[in-house]
């Protein structure tokens, strides 16, 4: 998700910090000038996720944003809740009180790519793609994928039909597939979250017909998948 902070200096710094811990989220810029966020996003229109300060913008900020011909995903970070009610009568994807740790981030970041998710499969019919080999333009249903390995300038598909390696980037293709249903667990490695099984301390494993595939876990990529999963502990 291409995403836009605006806030003041010191509450920006961590929020990119936050930011650039997920491999799915893109920072397009961080606005302090609530003026040049204005023009901005009048002009950009491919922005996902906008982390907004309303402290430093001010409410009407929102109006401004409810105005917009396309509607991004907007998480309002404030110091008190007192704007609270205004923000969900603009659907607002979650209210973060001030001080923001991480663990609080993520749970944000888990309800935006749940939003961002059912709006990217609404606009896909059947949630599928389409991928070229050869001459030829292939469908594949995003639930027949398995999982995406990386292989130097090329990238494999593993789906229920069998094999398909392509010319593409992991990034690109992981910020073209639904953050709900696919999750990046290594640099090399994007699987199907539906799939998933078993998680140990360095690998997965996907249930695949009737076996189990092992799949490698990057530990820079492990707390992501932690913070996307339901966990029930004592």
């Amino acid at each position: 998700m291409n995403c836009i902070i605006v806030a003041d200096k010191s509450g920006g710094r961590p929020l990119e910090e936050f930011v650039g811990k997920y491999s799915s989220l893109s920072l397009a810029g961080t606005f302090s000038d609530s003026e040049l966020f204005r023009n901005q996003l009048s002009k950009q229109r491919y922005t996902d996720l906008i982390f907004l300060d309303i402290d430093a913008t001010g409410k009407d900020i929102l109006d401004f944003i409810g105005s917009l011909e396309f509607q991004p995903n907007v998480i309002v970070i404030s110091s008190g809740d007192e704007s609270a009610l205004k923000a969900f009568d603009f659907n607002v994807v979650d209210y973060i009180l001030k001080p923001v740790n991480y663990s609080r981030f993520c749970k944000a970041i888990d309800k935006a790519t749940r939003y961002y998710s059912r709006r990217e499969v609404s606009n896909t019919s059947e949630n599928e793609v389409f991928i070229k080999k050869g001459a030829s333009l292939i469908k594949l249903k995003l639930t027949d994928i398995i999982y995406v390995e990386a292989l130097e300038n090329y990238i494999i598909l593993n789906t229920k039909e069998g094999k398909f390696t392509i010319h593409f980037t992991m990034k690109a293709l992981e910020n073209q597939l639904p953050a709900g249903n696919f999750i990046r667990v290594h640099r090399s490695f994007i699987v199907n979250r539906a799939l998933i099984q078993t998680i140990k301390e360095n690998f997965l494993e996907l249930g695949v017909g009737e076996g189990m595939k092992k799949i490698p876990l990057g530990n820079s990529y492990r707390d992501q998948l932690m913070n996307g999963i339901n966990l029930i502990s004592r």
